[in-house]
């Protein structure tokens, strides 16, 4: 249990979205819609929260699925290079080292950060917490080899990691 700095319970609408939208990556829909359902103070907790999240995401349609896997950013991509990432996938980028790739490394990641849009029409999603680019690179050879579907159920598997990370964080 981990209990939020904040009490979701007295935030108002647009305070509650404007801190806990970003969690997942340009999606506030998903706070808002927490947030319309109605908190309680079991909310209040981290995990708690992140299943209230997770379960807006679940019941949404499949279009709105696909847009929030399609609004995260490749790993060691261009955004990072030129500085656009959010600030939470900056960090999580970072912490992950993929700032520190070789020419070589980068050059992989490139590759398969194409061959994988090309392939499934959206990008590699990895919680990259507690991994290292070279667990990352291992993951895209592997899930280069899964279908569309199975694909398309792990993107959203692992963006509902990555939002339970940054709600430990907040």
């Amino acid at each position: 249990m981990s209990r939020l700095k904040h009490d979701v319970t007295a935030l108002g609408r647009d305070e509650f979205v404007s801190l806990f939208g970003g969690v997942y990556e340009h999606s506030p829909w998903v706070a808002e819609q927490v947030w319309d359902q109605g908190l309680t103070d079991a909310h209040n907790d981290a995990d708690t929260l992140a299943r209230a999240m997770a379960r807006r995401v679940a019941a949404a349609g499949d279009q709105a699925k696909l847009d929030l896997i399609r609004a995260h950013p490749d790993l060691a991509g261009k955004a990072a290079v030129r500085g656009e990432l959010t600030a939470e996938s900056t960090s999580e980028q970072a912490r992950a080292g993929l700032g520190e790739c070789s020419p070589d490394e980068y050059a992989r990641f490139q590759k398969y950060n194409q061959a994988y849009r090309e392939k499934f029409g959206f990008p590699f999603i990895k919680a990259v917490r507690n991994s290292n680019r070279f667990e990352i690179l291992a993951g895209f050879e592997a899930r280069l080899e899964n279908d569309p579907e199975q694909e398309f159920k792990t993107a959203l598997e692992e963006i509902d990691k990555i939002a339970a990370f940054r709600l430990q964080d907040l």
